[in-house]
């Protein structure tokens, strides 16, 4: 082994999981919004790999502007317990701006939420963590199809990835395909 191994042990980046099912969630991760709050969304999909089989031990990161567009957010919303330092979970009062969700054995994700306020159309976004992905990957859940200079340079199939289905009472289906036939768009930062 070489020094800078024993020094630098891997990273999440490093290493093929699945472990991030158990290691990143936080209780109530998916309670971005006050519960009870009369504006709260949820958006929901599954995240599923490229022959269509629902991935299991996924988790997601979203992170949006509150609804009057402000990008603060409430970093202090995050209870932590007093003995251990662990996360207990949200104060129940502040919008956070930021989810982290793990998909359930189906797959199946759901995320407690206020409509951003983007200055453009709104979205919410999205990083997935998976098994086998050595780096995550980010998209985008758009909340409304419309003119937005990404959805405007994507031919109709693949924009149609990044567009949340409003459903009833208040919910909006956003999938995720990891690859093959309708994959999502993915982003790439540089």
């Amino acid at each position: 082994m070489s020094e800078t191994t024993e020094l630098f042990p891997p990273t999440p980046s490093h290493t093929v999981g699945p472990f991030y099912g158990y290691a990143l969630p936080f209780p109530e991760g998916e309670r971005v919004a006050p519960e009870g709050h009369p504006e709260r969304i949820t958006l929901h999909g599954h995240v599923r790999d490229g022959a269509g089989a629902p991935v299991p031990d996924a988790v997601l990161e979203f992170w949006q502007a509150a609804p009057d567009g402000s990008l603060d957010g409430a970093p202090g919303s995050m209870r932590r317990d007093p003995v251990t330092g662990g996360f207990l979970g949200r104060n129940g009062t502040d919008f956070t701006g930021f989810g982290r969700v793990a998909t359930d054995a189906d797959g199946h994700y759901a995320l407690h939420t206020l409509p951003p306020g983007n200055a453009g159309l709104p979205y919410i976004s999205v990083c997935v963590f998976a098994r086998g992905l050595l780096h995550h990957l980010f998209t985008r859940a758009y909340l409304r199809d419309g003119a937005d200079p990404l959805l405007d340079a994507l031919p109709d199939e693949r924009r149609a990835t990044l567009v949340a289905r409003p459903g009833e009472n208040r919910t909006y289906r956003f999938d995720i395909r990891l690859q093959g036939e309708g994959e999502t768009v993915f982003l790439e930062f540089r």
